[in-house]
């Protein structure tokens, strides 16, 4: 996560103007604004590939998948952030505070990066816990071909599984992802 925009206390309300006529995205966590940067080309690449391997899967069902633009409010750690990849199943609650945040993802994808891995494993994963519709986030490494798979269990416990070349994990979605396709690099030697 960067640094705060400013060095002040922000509402909520505040957040959503400023948002709605930024030109740069920005994150709220408990008050403060921060500028999220943006990605590398195998970031996009990467967050485009689980899009497109999620989208033909969840076809015929009342899913949205949605890209990095999409808003995501958490009420229980005051944050607003946008992953990378979002499904929401049934019909999207928007935050009445946000009415561009959706309240309800079922999957969130985060695509890490050096600058934000330590805050995306721990703080915002910790965030994400707290959305009650969740049940699963994937964390796709930058520096391994590596996906790990944040579950929530039937008993309210959080388990983690990961995958390498040549595996797949398989998502409460009734979804998979094979992380051969989604490090897939059509351009690649």
């Amino acid at each position: 996560m960067a640094t705060p925009a400013a060095h002040r206390h922000y509402t909520i309300e505040e957040y959503v103007q400023l948002e709605e006529y930024a030109n740069l995205k920005h994150e709220y966590f408990a008050g403060q604004v921060y500028l999220t940067s943006g990605g590398s080309q195998e970031h996009a690449l990467y967050a485009g590939n689980v899009i497109a391997l999620l989208h033909p899967q969840l076809a015929g069902r009342p899913c949205r998948v949605l890209t990095g633009d999409a808003r995501i409010r958490i009420r229980g750690s005051d944050h607003d952030t946008y992953p990378d990849v979002s499904v929401v199943c049934g019909q999207v609650e928007l935050a009445s505070e946000d009415r561009f945040a959706a309240l309800n993802p079922c999957l969130l994808v985060e695509v890490l990066s050096p600058s934000t891995e330590t805050y995306d494993r721990n703080k915002k994963l910790e965030s994400y816990k707290l959305i009650p519709s969740l049940v699963e986030v994937v964390l796709v490494a930058h520096d391994a071909r590596r996906l790990d798979l944040v579950q929530l269990a039937p008993d309210g416990t959080w388990s983690t599984t990961s995958a390498g070349p040549g595996e797949t994990l398989q998502l409460a979605l009734g979804c998979s992802l094979a992380v051969d396709d989604v490090y897939r690099d059509p351009l690649a030697p």
